[in-house]
């Protein structure tokens, strides 16, 4: 950003920074990478009790066919991504993905069936690409609204679910993925039981107005602490989930990004609605045969971090490249660094050694089964 761009704002920036967040540009909005806890204490409290994280800046886009017919909206997102999207049930969501003809990954996205109409969340540094992309593909016949008066926020951790159940019991009998209307602090909300960190918890989109009154609410609780950038990168490193442009990106195809479980048999090949979407002839055929790299976990040895852009090394003094470390820190949950790189596939099987050149040093790491933390969402 230049210095006389100014940042953009979610409804929940002026509470952030009166309540000690640390404000920093991120994807073009002001946003809080810490509050005074600290990044340590607050994912570490995130994963014992509740965290609230200020995502607001990400995008929300209704897509609805003008047939009135969830269906047809259905359908024509499977035209954009390889994802079973017609057999997603009214009141669910699903984890997509927009790819390219090249069968690289354009962004990755959260839709729900909503009824009459599918229900969007897509990340904030690709959210003007994506409408604009849905616009390109899907006009005519539907209509692409983005919500822009509209907060989110995602409760995360063993303690959201008694936390938000104050405000509204309904949400206890939600299970992991359920998407449905709920009224919180006066507010009418979407709320999904999902999010970004391996824990139980709820993305709540709320009317921008109401969104602090919301926010507060849920900070009365002591179990309830706000969250930063910081410590919802270190939770989402920890679950071994994929930050776009790290270890996502249009270089990555899904079975290259270890991603075949986003996309359903239904969309496969010799399933009902195979292919269909950009670079179906490039992604499909590596469902077979697989991809020449592979996203994986990696665990440093020692005690120092290894940061994404590290090479990665089969050996001491070998010259030739093997992979990249794509998103690394130290776990504060495992007490340990972790890491995630894109490696040959011929050396993707955890326990394989490989070396990162860091400082001009190669220090080992051990190829790692992810997630480095047991995932606790609430099934059923």
């Amino acid at each position: 950003m230049s210095d006389t761009t100014e940042l953009g704002k979610t409804p929940l920036t002026a509470l952030n920074a009166r309540i000690g967040g640390k404000m920093v540009d991120f994807a073009g909005y002001e946003m809080p990478v810490q509050f005074p806890e600290g990044v340590m204490k607050e994912h570490l409290h995130t994963r014992a009790k509740a965290g609230l994280f200020d995502v607001g800046h990400m995008g929300q886009v209704i897509l609805r066919a003008k047939s009135g017919k969830v269906e047809d909206a259905a359908l024509a997102l499977e035209r954009l991504v390889p994802v079973d999207v017609l057999g997603l049930k009214p009141g669910r969501q699903r984890y997509g993905l927009f790819t390219d003809q090249n069968g690289g990954i354009l962004d990755d996205l959260m839709f729900a069936n909503r009824g009459d109409h599918l229900f969007l969340v897509v990340n904030a540094a690709c959210k003007a690409q994506d409408i604009a992309h849905l616009r390109k593909h899907l006009s005519g016949d539907f209509e692409i609204e983005e919500l822009t008066d509209r907060g989110l926020i995602a409760l995360q951790g063993p303690a959201a679910e008694k936390a938000l159940a104050k405000l509204n019991p309904d949400v206890a009998a939600m299970a992991f993925m359920d998407v449905k209307d709920v009224t919180l602090a006066g507010a009418s909300c979407i709320v999904s039981r999902s999010g970004y960190s391996g824990e139980d918890g709820y993305e709540i989109s709320v009317p921008a107005e109401q969104a602090v009154e919301l926010t507060e609410a849920l900070l009365a609780d002591p179990d309830v602490h706000p969250i930063g950038l910081g410590a919802r990168d270190s939770l989402r490193l920890e679950a071994g989930l994929c930050l776009y442009g790290n270890d996502i990106d249009t270089t990555t195809t899904p079975v290259a990004a270890a991603l075949e479980w986003a996309v359903q048999k239904v969309r496969r090949a010799g399933g009902a609605r195979a292919g269909g979407f950009p670079g179906a002839d490039v992604i499909l055929p590596e469902f077979e045969r697989g991809a020449s790299r592979r996203r994986v976990g990696l665990a440093p040895e020692g005690r120092a971090p290894v940061r994404g852009g590290a090479v990665l090394f089969a050996d001491e003094t070998a010259s030739e490249p093997v992979g990249m470390v794509t998103s690394g820190g130290f776990g504060p949950s495992v007490d340990r660094p972790v890491a995630m790189g894109h490696v040959a596939t011929s050396l993707s099987e955890p326990g394989t050694r490989l070396y990162a050149e860091v400082r001009g040093k190669r220090l080992p790491v051990t190829v790692a089964t992810l997630p480095f933390i047991t995932p606790r969402y609430k099934r059923a």
